[in-house]
């Protein structure tokens, strides 16, 4: 039996793992961990003996000199526990961060189960980052993938079909089903022309998706600029070069007409409930949110225009939806209605009918929902 000392009796935990190697495109998915680790300022209380499970001539140790004492770091997997506050709601995630194994998967994945048993975790979640054909100027693909039927219907997740090659991700989420154990992984699309790390676009992208499976709000820190700065410097490089300008607007085309189907009013609604969950009612760039989800007018950084201005456009007709109207339009629509009263009587019946037959258009041009941009895409199994 494993033995916990100084674990405290954890709430809601979540098991969040990641593994550096063939699981981990641009360190996106280990990098995710760490940030968790530092933010919430995570306690190692457990570490997997390095002996067991890894080649040192493939992973080799490092050396250090701390205080003019040499000391040697061994790879390996630890595990800390963080308790994720944020002021309405606490859970306790434990961190799994590690190398992938060289050896001994089995026993390695019955190991860390052995902790998830003992530390009464309710669900596990894997994070891992593959190389795709994806333009780094777009929305990250993050699919969301589990082998349990029930856990994909409630969560909303895909339910994997992958076949072939796996790494220590597909082993343990595979090992954690046998155990009766929920678990779900969590892949993020590195493009495979700038795939070498750190790539914080990708671990942003990993980060908001676990938001929203785990229902706690992560502090991103510096994280969101990063990636701003990381994109700009992918655009400079590829900007000198004549054929990766071409070869990423090539993506860029194909990636825009796979999606265009599933730009569904439904699916954008989707996204951008989403997102507002996520961001917890916080303003948004360019305005503040409103009970409907869009942007307050008439403020600085707003959007212009009067009750019936559009705030989005549908990617599939490239018109634009007129936003859900508030409590305020329609009292000014009231007001409107009381002081026009009399031009409206000295209407005939063909205007009457040709008023209903352009609110009739228009209800039926600007009545997909809301909507807005999402990282989901699709990924891989593995």
């Amino acid at each position: 039996m494993i033995e916990l000392e100084g674990v405290p009796e954890l709430i809601d935990p979540v098991m969040i793992c990641a593994f550096e190697g063939w699981n981990d495109a641009g360190d996106a998915a280990s990098t995710a961990v760490g940030h968790l680790d530092r933010e919430w300022k995570g306690e190692v209380f457990a570490s997997l003996d390095a002996e067991d499970y890894y080649d040192f001539q493939v992973n080799r140790p490092t050396v250090a000199l701390e205080g003019g004492v040499r000391k040697i770091t061994w790879p390996t997997t630890r595990l800390s526990v963080v308790r994720a506050d944020t002021g309405e709601q606490s859970r306790d995630l434990v961190l799994v961060r590690g190398i992938e194994p060289s050896m001994r998967w089995r026993s390695f994945c019955n190991e860390i189960l052995g902790y998830a048993h003992e530390l009464g975790v309710e669900m596990v979640v894997i994070l891992g980052a593959l190389l795709g054909d994806t333009p780094h100027t777009r929305p990250v693909p993050v699919s969301g993938v589990t082998s349990d039927p029930d856990l994909a219907r409630s969560l909303d997740l895909e339910e994997t079909r992958y076949e072939g090659p796996t790494g220590i991700v597909g082993v343990l989420q595979e090992a954690c089903a046998h155990a009766g154990v929920p678990a779900v992984s969590l892949w993020a699309a590195v493009p495979h022309y700038v795939s070498q790390p750190p790539n914080p676009k990708a671990t942003l992208a990993l980060l908001n998706r676990l938001e929203d499976l785990i229902g706690v709000r992560i502090p991103l820190g510096e994280l969101t600029e990063d990636s701003r700065a990381w994109q700009l410097g992918v655009d400079q490089l590829a900007a000198e070069d004549s054929e990766v300008a071409e070869y990423v607007q090539s993506l860029e085309e194909a990636r825009d007409t796979a999606e265009l189907p599933e730009a569904s009013g439904e699916a954008i609604a989707r996204e951008f409930e989403r997102y507002l969950r996520r961001r917890d009612g916080q303003p948004g760039p360019g305005g503040h949110a409103t009970e409907s989800g869009g942007l307050a007018e008439g403020r600085e950084g707003g959007t212009s225009g009067g009750p019936g201005a559009p705030y989005l456009r549908d990617p599939s007709t490239g018109h634009g939806r007129p936003r859900k109207p508030s409590a305020r339009d329609e009292m000014a629509k009231d007001d409107a209605e009381d002081t026009g009263g009399a031009e409206d009587e000295t209407k005939g019946p063909d205007d009457a009918q040709e008023g209903e037959g352009q609110d009739a258009s228009h209800r039926e041009d600007g009545g997909t929902d809301r909507g807005g941009d999402g990282d989901e895409g699709s990924g891989s199994g593995r």
